[in-house]
């Protein structure tokens, strides 16, 4: 099977400690759906910001690259290499 392209929108909220924490992700069908959807959910309530990113690979192998940041909106976290 070919490489599949993801496209994800991600809110950020503030955990019991204080620290920014990665709401659940969300699936969308375009790069412009995710970035829509990551700018709706920046303003969710209780929510910080949100990323969009995409990911690329394998879903028979489970083979992914790295996540490729799209866009951020709001407090987002610097370090995103988790994504």
């Amino acid at each position: 099977m070919s490489d599949v392209t993801y496209y994800v929108a991600m809110p950020f909220l503030i955990d019991a400690d204080g620290s920014a924490i990665a709401g659940a992700a969300e699936e969308c069908q375009s790069s412009a759906a995710a970035l829509r959807r990551a700018e709706v959910l920046a303003r969710g309530a209780g929510h910080i910001g949100a990323v969009a990113f995409s990911r690329s690979g394998d879903p028979m192998t489970g083979e992914f690259g790295d996540a490729q940041l799209l866009r951020k909106f709001g407090s987002v976290p610097e370090d995103l290499g988790t994504l």
